[in-house]
């Protein structure tokens, strides 16, 4: 019989994790209910859902936003702390699933899933944020999410830790954000791709671009040619064609059941091409 147990504290959790990094995690439950008939019982659940120390969002005093790993999509979407600097997360939220699962669904439980598909993990890598971990023996250690998922469903937690937080550096000042899913209808679709960006104008040109990309590889990537050929030029024609040719030689899409290597590729360039027009239009 599969054990169950409900921590009460985040040190209990941690012990438990400890003691037992052989159960299986429980946050909210989405992926785990829908592929527990195709693997066999684990010997035990360690359910975290609504456990409080972990959810929230706070900002700390360096201006930093700290969002708990048990935090739900429709916290997020409810939330008024950090509402212009997380606009792209709530995008995100706001197309995961129906209203049940953005209640029941956690930025924790995508984040260790890692799945290629996983609605929020580009904007993670737009956002630069780091994925902080605990266990109980080692206390805490932040990763960023660019070394935090290392390859198909794979990440770097310990057997005996736990996502605690997600966290994001203050922006700078005139930071545009810009969020993109692709899927086969516009509500409850599983993504063909996804594109998060961000990036700012200084004296006229672009700076700091970050291009996060989903359901293009075997893990969530960053556009790091992408973002070369954007830094430092004027959000124009060519450098949007740029862009799209940076990426269009960075990346080889994947292709299977929902979509095509070529279109992906296709749509993907086009949306690059088309965060830099964005970056020339007022604020």
């Amino acid at each position: 019989m599969t054990a169950y147990l409900r921590p009460n504290t985040l040190e209990e959790a941690l012990a438990v994790r400890e003691a037992h990094p052989e159960y299986t995690i429980l946050a909210g439950g989405t992926d785990l209910l829908v592929s527990g008939h195709r693997v066999p019982p684990p010997p035990g659940i360690v359910d975290l859902f609504d456990l409080r120390p972990l959810r929230g969002i706070a900002r700390d005093g360096d201006g930093s936003l700290r969002l708990g790993a048990a935090t739900t999509y429709l916290d997020v979407l409810s939330s008024d702390t950090g509402r212009e600097e997380l606009s792209i997360l709530r995008a995100a939220a706001r197309e995961i699933g129906a209203l049940q699962i953005q209640a029941r669904g956690t930025l924790g439980g995508n984040l260790v899933t890692s799945s290629p598909v996983g609605d929020t993990l580009p904007v993670w890598l737009a956002l630069g944020a780091e994925v902080e971990l605990s266990s109980a023996g080692r206390g805490a250690r932040r990763v960023a999410y660019d070394a935090f998922c290392t390859g198909y469903r794979q990440t770097d937690m310990a057997p005996d830790e736990l996502v605690t937080a997600v966290t994001i550096p203050p922006p700078a000042p005139g930071t545009r954000r810009f969020w993109r899913k692709v899927g086969t209808r516009r509500a409850q679709s599983i993504s063909k791709l996804m594109i998060a960006a961000t990036a700012r104008l200084e004296n006229g040109l672009i700076a700091e671009p970050r291009i996060g990309l989903g359901a293009l590889a075997d893990r969530p990537i960053r556009g790091v040619a992408v973002e070369r050929a954007m830094a430092g030029r004027p959000p124009d024609e060519d450098t949007a064609a740029r862009a799209a040719r940076a990426l269009a030689a960075e990346i080889t899409p994947i292709d299977d059941v929902r979509s095509s290597a070529d279109y992906r590729l296709t749509v993907a360039t086009n949306l690059v091409a088309r965060f830099v027009r964005l970056l020339a239009e007022p604020a």
